[in-house]
């Protein structure tokens, strides 16, 4: 069963996202705006890895589910986030569990409930 929805404002064929942990958007319609994202991930319990604030700014004013995972990391090139999220993914992934919001900077993970 997914616990993870990846938002379309991620590249959706990393091979850390390839199991039944996660769901895709790109999977559903990667036009769905963030109203439907949430909605989704919402029904089915999921936590939304994203990098659009927006769904920060909405978690601050909701309680889970969904649970939201902020990548504020910058641009980078694809191989440069794979390996990024390769190195980083566990910790995430159990830090996601405690928190309702990660924001998940390249030197730091912030948790806030």
């Amino acid at each position: 069963m997914a616990r993870f929805l990846i938002d379309a404002n991620l590249p959706s064929r990393f091979s850390v996202w390839n199991s039944p942990d996660f769901d895709l958007v790109a999977a559903h319609d990667d036009a769905w705006p963030d109203s439907q994202v949430w909605a989704y991930a919402k029904e089915h319990g999921l936590t939304i890895v994203t990098k659009d604030a927006d769904f920060s700014e909405r978690m601050m004013l909701a309680s889970p589910p969904p649970r939201v995972v902020l990548l504020k990391i910058g641009n980078m090139r694809i191989g440069e986030l794979r390996d990024f999220l390769l190195r980083s993914w566990p910790r995430i992934d159990e830090l996601s569990q405690v928190y309702k919001l990660l924001i998940v900077r390249t030197d730091v993970i912030e948790g806030i409930n």
